[in-house]
C-alpha cells in the first residue's frame, strides 16, 4: 500500500518534534501536524515561560537578602507588562527555532488539528493523509474541577502566564508542583497569595519529610497556606473573585487560578474510532517500546501518562525513531529519572521517597540533614536547606536522594548520574566535596538518622 508518508507525528512539542527529526535523520518522510504554535506544552505554555517568570520573582528575595550584605537598596518596584513583553518575544524566537528544526530536518509542518480516523491514516482539516507509522505527541492540558463557578471565573496555567496585570491577591487551588511555582511567583511579585489543597501537606507524592519542609518553608515566605481544605464555590462581583472554601471562609481576590492536575489531551483525537486503547484518565496506553494497541500507532510524553517530564518525552520520541528507522531499538529506562519542582525554596529528587524505598527493599538506612545555607546566615533569612540520603541496606546502594533549597536542580542533575550508575554510600563517603557548597553535605553525612 502507498502512502503519502512514512511517518505522521501528532503534535510538535518536545517528544513530537525529537522523534519527527530523528526520523527525518534516519531517512523517513514525515509531517508534523500543529493545531497550536510549535514549541508544545514546554516552550510555549509550561516550563520556559514559567521559568522565565520564576527568575524575574526571586529578586525581590534577593534584595531583601543583599541588605544583609550591607548593601542600601531602595523600595524596588516592578514592571509586569514589560516583563511579559520579554517573556513573550522569548517564545517567539523558541518557536522559530522549533519550526526551523523541523524545516532543517526536512519535515513538512501542517498546521491544523489531527484526528485519527484510521490505523494509517489522520484528518487535518478537510484533507486526509495516510502514513505507515503514527505517532501521537499531543501531551497534556489543565483539568478544572466540577465546583459551581469553576469554570466561568477561574484561570488556568496557561491564561497564568499571559495576565495583563499583575494581581494584588490571587488563590491558587492545588498542591501539585504546578501550584506550588505559580504560588511562588506571585508571592515574589508582591501578590497577597493564598495556596489552598485539600491534603494535610502539599506535594502528594513527594517523600514526606520534603512535603513537610515546603510546607513550613512557603508559609515562612508569606504564603497563606489553607490545608485540608477545598474550593467549593467561585462567585465574581465585579472585578473581584468570592472563594467560598469547604471550612466556611470566604476569600475576596482579584484571580482564582486552578492547578488542580492535568489531563492526557485526547478526547478530540478520534482514537475510539481508530481502536486505540485509553485509561481511565484518557491517556494513550502503550507498551514499552511506545507502542498503542494498535500496531502502527504510538505515543509518547504527557498523554501516555507515564513520567510526565519534558526530558522523558524527548528520550521517548528519539528511542521511537531509532528504533522503527534507525535500525538501533532501544526503550526508555523510566527508572531513577531525575527532577526539580522550581517552587521558592526549589525541591529536587531523584529515586525512591522513604515509604518506597521501605515497600521495595524492607530495610533501609536514611541520612539527613537541615541547616541554614551560609548565604542565609548575613541575610537573616532563617529559611534552611533540607538534604535526605536515602540507602538500601543490604547492598549499600543510594536508591533516593531528596533536597529543598538553593540550587537544588542543578546539584541534583550530578546527583542523578551516579543514582543512575548504582552509586553507593560507600562511593559517595568516598567522594571529596567541594568546599564550601551545600552539595558537599551529601558526601558529608556520616550519621543515620536515629
Amino acid at each position: 500500500m502507498a502512502f503519502d508518508y512514512d511517518l505522521i507525528v501528532i503534535g510538535a512539542g518536545s517528544g513530537g518534534v525529537r522523534a519527527a527529526r530523528i526520523s527525518a535523520g534516519h531517512g523517513a518522510k514525515v509531517a508534523v501536524i500543529e493545531a497550536d504554535r510549535p514549541g508544545g506544552t514546554c516552550v510555549i505554555r509550561g516550563c520556559v515561560p514559567k521559568k522565565l517568570l520564576m527568575y524575574g520573582s526571586t529578586f525581590s528575595a534577593d534584595v531583601e537578602d543583599a541588605r544583609g550584605f550591607g548593601w542600601n537598596v531602595d523600595a524596588p518596584t516592578h514592571d509586569w507588562p514589560a516583563l511579559i513583553a520579554a517573556k513573550d518575544a522569548e517564545l517567539e524566537r523558541l518557536e522559530g527555532i522549533y519550526r526551523k528544526l523541523l524545516s532543517n530536518a526536512g519535515a513538512d509542518l501542517i498546521a491544523g488539528y489531527g484526528v485519527v480516523t484510521g490505523p494509517n491514516t489522520v484528518m487535518v482539516g478537510t484533507r486526509e493523509i495516510s502514513a505507515e507509522h503514527i505517532l501521537i505527541a499531543v501531551g497534556g492540558v489543565p483539568q478544572m474541577l466540577d465546583v459551581p463557578g469553576m469554570n466561568e471565573h477561574a484561570i488556568t496555567s496557561n491564561e497564568a502566564l499571559d495576565l495583563a496585570e499583575l494581581p494584588s491577591e490571587i488563590v491558587i487551588y492545588g498542591g501539585g508542583y504546578i501550584a506550588l511555582e505559580f504560588a511562588g511567583i506571585f508571592n515574589g511579585f508582591g501578590a497577597k497569595t493564598h495556596l489552598v489543597y485539600r491534603s494535610d501537606l502539599p506535594l502528594r507524592g513527594f517523600d514526606e519529610d520534603v512535603r513537610v519542609a515546603i510546607a513550613e518553608a512557603l508559609s515562612d515566605r508569606g504564603i497563606i497556606m489553607h490545608p485540608g481544605t477545598t474550593v467549593s464555590n467561585v462567585s465574581a462581583n465585579g472585578g473581584a473573585k468570592s472563594i467560598t472554601l469547604s471550612d466556611g471562609s470566604v476569600i475576596e481576590a482579584d484571580q482564582l487560578m486552578a492547578a488542580t492536575g492535568r489531563s492526557p489531551n485526547t478526547s478530540k483525537l478520534g482514537l475510539d474510532s481508530a481502536g486505540v486503547a485509553v485509561g481511565r484518565k484518557g491517556e494513550i496506553i502503550v507498551d514499552a517500546e511506545s507502542r498503542s494497541s494498535v500496531p502502527s500507532i504510538f505515543a509518547v510524553g504527557d498523554v501516555t501518562d507515564r513520567i510526565n517530564l519534558t526530558p522523558v518525552a524527548i528520550n521517548e520520541g528519539h528511542a521511537f525513531a531509532d528504533s522503527v528507522y534507525g535500525n538501533k531499538p532501544r526503550v526508555v529506562s523510566h527508572e531513577n529519572v531525575a527532577s526539580a519542582v522550581f517552587s521558592q525554596p526549589p525541591i529536587a529528587s531523584v529515586g525512591l521517597s522513604e515509604a518506597d524505598a521501605k515497600d521495595a527493599f524492607g530495610e533501609i538506612t536514611v541520612f539527613e540533614s537541615r541547616f541554614r545555607a551560609m548565604k542565609n546566615t548575613i541575610s537573616g533569612r532563617g529559611e534552611k536547606t533540607y538534604m535526605k540520603l536515602i540507602v538500601d541496606t543490604a547492598s549499600d546502594r543510594v536508591v533516593g536522594v531528596h533536597m529543598m533549597g538553593p540550587d537544588c536542580g542543578e546539584i541534583m542533575q550530578g546527583i542523578g548520574i551516579a543514582v543512575k550508575a548504582g552509586a553507593t554510600k560507600a562511593d559517595f563517603d568516598a567522594t571529596i566535596g567541594i568546599h564550601p557548597t551545600a552539595a558537599e553535605e551529601f558526601v558529608t553525612m556520616r550519621s543515620p538518622r536515629g
